[in-house]
């Protein structure tokens, strides 16, 4: 068979300008290498499994799913042009129309193909070809389509990651495997899961968000149900990172970073707590002040916290008189007077209670209404000091382990 047509993919290949980092990744390096060989037979069926070995460890030999997924995940110079709302050169267009059309010619690479091209005497592997539809101009059409609607698919590692965490360094990582709950698996607390619902919907409509503080005790949802609204509005563009506390100091960096970015970002920041002579209570009130949307139309800070006021009072400073009581107390709640809404998650009460284990019991496939079940879920809270939406879960769970 003529390899013609195969080199001159390979030669096009190294001439990629605008996805030139992909020539680095090492499935796209084996298929340049396989393409670009002298193909003499047994040296390049070599070369072919080795792309194939590749392959099958990125996503099991998915061409099309790894091209694309490396295409998407690109956060180069036409991408970042259009995140910014501004538009890119004539000449960077043109270069990204030539390049999408060539590693959609790649897409379409055809494994019967190829093995037939090599002539090799012995039996070789294959992989997924055309898993799309075939047509080399399916991946031109899909990344044009996202960039027309960048606000909701996003770009490089943001595009296919819905949670991030900071590293030691202060760089977003993405969280590999992220909580997935959901709203409709949260059982009660309709009012304060559509206050944080609705609020991050005016974030994403562009109009103004407030700063959210959770508060309550614990076990009540807060932290899930932050999560399940970032899973429910993913789809719309929105993206959490969770910040550690000790953390804190790398906020302003992330504001300038994310402020460039066409999502939407919720910073989470879990069980938040300070001592008033903390640095980083400081360094928080700093970012807080008045709105963080008016610094960044798409950032707003969440935070959970098991006290109504985040500020832990110790003994000493209760000391120095009436005056010096009254400063530090004013200290304590100004860093919760930042966030623009604050949210209560109540302990339930055993109505409640059981109200959740019944809904979760649903869900689960049991008898909610089972005089039993509600009786050993009253126990279960009592035995381990009382009632909550995390208790009634393990609850669950643990009728659910019992029947397995």
């Amino acid at each position: 068979m003529d390899t013609a047509r195969f080199k001159s993919l390979g030669g096009r290949l190294l001439t990629l300008c605008v996805f030139r980092e992909l020539l680095d990744d090492p499935v796209i390096k084996s298929v340049c290498e396989l393409l670009n060989s002298s193909w003499d037979g047994t040296n390049t069926a070599s070369l072919y499994c080795e792309f194939c070995s590749r392959l099958y460890k990125r996503n099991g030999g998915d061409i099309y799913g790894c091209v694309e997924q490396l295409v998407f995940d690109s956060e180069n110079v036409y991408v970042r042009k259009i995140g910014k709302n501004m538009p890119p050169d004539e000449a960077v267009k043109k270069s990204l129309e030539r390049e999408l059309l060539i590693l959609g010619e790649l897409c379409s690479l055809d494994s019967g193909e190829l093995i037939a091209a090599i002539g090799c005497e012995y039996e070789l592997p294959g992989f997924i070809s055309n898993s799309k539809s075939g047509d080399a101009g399916d991946l031109p059409a899909a990344y044009m389509h996202r960039l027309e609607n960048i606000r909701k698919y996003g770009y490089g590692r943001y595009s296919h990651h819905p949670m991030f965490t900071i590293g030691e360094g202060g760089e977003i990582l993405p969280v590999k495997n992220p909580d997935g709950i959901r709203l409709e698996e949260l059982a009660e607390y309709e009012l304060q899961k559509n206050q944080i619902l609705e609020n991050t919907k005016a974030l994403l409509e562009g109009r103004p968000a407030a700063n959210i503080l959770l508060t309550g005790d614990a076990g009540t949802g807060k932290s899930s149900t932050i999560k399940a609204v970032a899973n429910e509005l993913y789809p719309e563009g929105l993206r959490i990172i969770e910040v550690r506390k000790d953390q804190l100091g790398f906020i302003p960096g992330l504001l300038d970073e994310l402020a460039e970015n066409p999502l939407c970002f919720i910073l989470f920041i879990d069980d938040l707590s300070f001592l008033s002579d903390d640095d980083d209570f400081n360094g928080l009130k700093a970012v807080l002040e008045g709105s963080v949307s008016a610094r960044s139309r798409n950032v707003v800070v969440y935070a959970t916290s098991n006290r109504r006021h985040i500020v832990r009072e110790r003994f000493e400073d209760r000391e120095g008189g009436e005056v010096h009581r009254n400063d530090a107390m004013q200290e304590m709640i100004s860093l919760s007077d930042r966030f623009g809404l604050h949210i209560l998650f109540s302990r339930p009460d055993k109505k409640t209670y059981l109200s959740i284990v019944a809904k979760l019991c649903h869900s689960a496939g049991l008898d909610p209404n089972s005089p039993d079940i509600q009786a050993e879920a009253e126990r279960f809270a009592l035995m381990r000091g009382g009632r909550s939406a995390r208790l009634a879960r393990q609850f669950v769970d643990s009728l659910i382990a019992g029947q397995g």
